[in-house]
């Protein structure tokens, strides 16, 4: 019981100190070495089997840090590295305003606010595709939909949460978040993202995108929110209409050769950004009229993106793994499964422990990394002590991480949105919470139904 009081109070700090505007990956980090030291002074087995000691307790925990920044940099971090360079690569050759561009032009035909509402909503989530960043998200609607929809009549906190919630649920099959959470379901990543994530992603969108309208519609009557006019402005774009395909290359290619969709070739998804980057700069060479240098030019913003995600990503990544083994090696886990057997909790217990816990780590935090990156290392390891399939706790975990920071006051995307609407972060987060809420249950009966609980 020790060890898990340690663990919880060692947790709260975490989440306390990330509130106050502390980086979460050094919050992480800090947090993590020294729940390995703690471990060590109290006994317990400071490292996993995969890595050797070095004979001291402190030194030990400094190489758990190394180890995983070996194992980040050489599997995943180089494939979310790849992944996110590939985004910046496509906002600085303009191909991502061109998306924005190619899906906002139908919305101006809607008359009915509250049906632009919804059918924004699903655009929005649509571009999410294209976009990774929550927040670069939100931003880029608020600059090109949000004049729109307020032009059509929608109340600007209505359109401002329209803006801030399409990344609250994951649809991208080669986002980072689904490409963890595959890994560590130990599925591969077009059977976990496709037939068993997408599935009930779509189910929660639709579900979402009822409740935003009835829930909308009812605060702007009871609270009497004005309507404002604004003029459309147009949406300026350099590149030409065709690179509206381009950010989209590496979901085609994950379809066409992640599996056995063509006989005999398969790509991993390290080839197939790569692929896609490489089509890219083909595609931008030939538009520039074989302008080589400018070419080259605009590929340093890919890697520039790269080094952005190790530094903001990859490095979150190490750190919530240092802070996951920690609580591993303290016993604080198995001290949490120890209560959950005397109390009789099952599969769906566990689950929507989990779940819970990740909901409330994101709203204090802001992040929707932070807490999933944390909370999913310890998944698998909980899944093989009660004999259940790691997907069934990772999926509700992996949704409800950006359903929570979609409803966090101190998020970027909120944050961002609210104050480019001029409003209250509060005031948009009263406009998401309600189909936050019913997008969560529809992720946890959608994974009840359609994901074996056990193994």
């Amino acid at each position: 019981m020790t060890e898990l009081l340690i663990g919880l109070v060692i947790t709260i700090a975490v989440g306390y100190y990330i509130v106050k505007g502390y980086k979460a990956a050094g919050v992480l980090l800090v947090a993590g070495i020294l729940l390995l030291i703690l471990a060590g002074f109290l006994g317990h087995t400071v490292l996993p089997k995969a890595v050797t000691s070095t004979g001291n307790l402190l030194t030990d925990s400094l190489e758990y840090v190394k180890y995983m920044l070996q194992y980040r940099n050489g599997g995943l971090g180089l494939q979310i590295m790849l992944l996110c360079g590939f985004a910046t690569y496509m906002t600085h050759i303009g191909a991502n305003n061109v998306v924005v561009k190619q899906f906002s032009k139908p919305l101006s035909f809607i008359k009915s606010p509250y049906v632009l509402l919804v059918a924004a909503y699903i655009v929005a989530c649509l571009m999410s595709l294209a976009v990774s960043s929550a927040t670069g998200l939100g931003v880029l609607l608020m600059a090109t939909l949000f004049p729109m929809m307020t032009a059509m009549g929608i109340s600007r906190p209505a359109a401002a949460a329209v803006c801030a919630s399409p990344a609250a649920i994951i649809l991208s099959p080669t986002s980072g978040d689904v490409i963890v959470a595959a890994e560590k379901s130990g599925l591969p990543l077009h059977v976990f993202a496709v037939e068993t994530v997408l599935p009930v992603s779509i189910c929660a969108i639709i579900v979402m995108s009822i409740a935003a309208f009835f829930w909308n519609k009812y605060l702007d009557k009871k609270n009497n929110t004005p309507m404002e006019k604004l003029d459309i402005s147009e949406i300026e774009v350099k590149a030409p209409a065709y690179y509206a395909i381009l950010p989209f290359l590496p979901i085609v290619g994950v379809f066409l050769f992640n599996g056995e969709t063509i006989p005999g070739l398969k790509l991993d998804i390290y080839t197939i950004v790569v692929l896609s980057i490489a089509i890219g700069a083909v595609v931008d060479f030939l538009t520039s009229r074989f302008n080589g240098k400018e070419t080259l030019e605009n590929l340093e913003a890919c890697y520039a993106g790269m080094g952005d995600a190790f530094k903001g990503v990859v490095m979150l990544l190490v750190a919530a793994g240092v802070f996951a083994q920690g609580l591993m090696s303290i016993g604080a886990i198995d001290n949490l499964l120890a209560l959950a057997d005397k109390a009789g909790a099952g599969g769906v217990a566990l689950m929507l422990l989990l779940t819970a816990l990740t909901v409330a780590a994101a709203i204090a935090t802001g992040s929707g990394n932070a807490p999933f990156y944390a909370f999913v290392e310890l998944a698998p390891q909980l899944a093989i002590k009660l004999g259940l399939s790691p997907a069934f706790l990772i999926i509700p975990m992996l949704q409800a991480s950006n359903l929570g920071r979609t409803i966090s006051p101190v998020s970027g995307v909120i944050v961002a949105t609210s104050g480019m609407a001029q409003i209250s972060p509060f005031e948009v987060v009263k406009r998401t919470v309600v189909p936050v809420i019913c997008g969560l249950v529809t992720v946890i009966i959608g994974t009840m139904i359609l994901v074996p609980m056990y193994a």
